[in-house]
């Protein structure tokens, strides 16, 4: 299966190169370039945190790892608390006893609740307008509820066993709920607290940088550990490689799924901003969120929900991971949307067929 997806990235990157040949004639040229126009975006979120990692988990290792171990959990889960892509992988390796643990946690943990919690909470929050905040917190809501059982399947898939995927998820499926409570208590304040959280990584990132970038260019060796910078390009470039053709091929299966998901859209009472919506927050983040002004309200909850577990599967989160452990790309595609499907279902249910009041969702002024 994973041979299967790389050859079909790779016919993505042929075609999308060949339409930029052509001048852009199908639109998959653009998505083309749009793969290495990315790098920098990309370098600049995770390349700064990889050349910190060392330190940073000399820093865990001291503080709270023993504390951890005593609990007899493995330390690799702490790396899943950052998105996959601003370094939470590289963390869990770091810090992982098991190999498969450090994969479960560093890949799918952080592909679905480090990103979350680093990415979509806090740029939801700042790009949605206020009058969509209740909805968008209450799909996010709906989402983490449901994170739990994609992440079983995942560790399965991993080739944890069961009660082991169940004891060192403990933490994270506690966070989740508590999670999913602070949003729907105290949404204004947790969402607070995301912010300050993402302006901290984008803090140690760029510090990655500067003293990377210092120590590449002079030589010097600075005194504590850290991994050389470029070494952290070369992870940066293999997510471009792939992006090459996995965009192409997004644009291709958005077509493709055009018709169908329109007729989905009359049976379910979405207007076409939000059946377009789902298509694009399994490519990008920030594309779906900017179209959730346009969506009807029952929409901006099965979006924000769909997006926990499912944004950007088919781009940034699949490149890493072909990049990194290519076997871990089944288990990252089906815990993505098993639990994006999962968390949109489930909201659509819940704000629909079951009848429960608008009023628990959004404030009465948007309902």
């Amino acid at each position: 299966m994973n041979i299967l997806i790389m050859w079909v990235m790779a016919c993505g990157a042929v075609l999308g190169g060949l339409d930029r040949i052509l001048g852009n004639r199908f639109g998959l040229g653009k998505r083309f370039e749009e793969g290495f126009e990315l790098l920098g975006a990309t370098a600049l979120s995770m390349a700064g945190i990889i050349c910190l990692v060392p330190l940073l988990t000399l820093g865990l290792e001291k503080t709270i790892v023993p504390f951890w171990k005593l609990l007899g959990l493995d330390p690799a889960m702490l790396g899943g608390i950052i998105a996959i892509d601003m370094g939470g992988f590289q963390l869990a390796v770091e810090l992982a006893a098991d190999p498969k643990v450090a994969s479960y946690a560093g890949i799918l943990v952080a592909a679905t609740l480090g990103c979350t919690v680093t990415f979509t909470i806090p740029v939801g929050m700042g790009m949605v307008p206020e009058k969509d905040r209740p909805l968008f917190a209450r799909g996010i809501l709906f989402g983490l509820i449901l994170l739990p059982v994609s992440l079983f399947l995942g560790g399965l898939l991993t080739g944890l066993m069961p009660l082991n995927t169940i004891r060192q998820s403990l933490p994270v499926f506690l966070a989740c709920l508590a999670l999913a409570l602070g949003i729907a208590k105290w949404p204004d304040q947790l969402v607070r607290g995301f912010l300050h959280f993402s302006n901290a990584i984008r803090l140690i990132s760029t510090l990655g940088l500067i003293f990377g970038a210092f120590a590449y260019m002079t030589g010097v060796s600075l005194p504590f550990p850290m991994t050389p910078l470029e070494e952290a390009m070369k992870t940066v470039s293999s997510i471009g490689i792939v992006m090459l053709g996995s965009l192409p091929m997004a644009e291709l299966l958005q077509r493709i799924l055009k018709v169908p998901l329109a007729w989905l859209g009359k049976k379910t009472g979405m207007n076409s901003a939000s059946m377009t919506g789902l298509l694009l927050g399994g490519v990008s983040v920030v594309p779906a969120i900017a179209l959730i002004r346009d969506m009807d309200r029952r929409g901006k909850i099965v979006n924000a929900a769909f997006l926990v577990s499912a944004a950007s599967a088919l781009a940034a989160h699949l490149g890493f991971t072909f990049g990194i452990q290519k076997e871990m790309v089944v288990p990252l595609l089906a815990v993505k949307f098993v639990g994006g499907i999962l968390g949109g279902v489930t909201a659509y249910l819940l704000t629909e067929k079951l009848d429960v009041p608008m009023d628990l969702f959004c404030d009465k002024e948007n309902a």
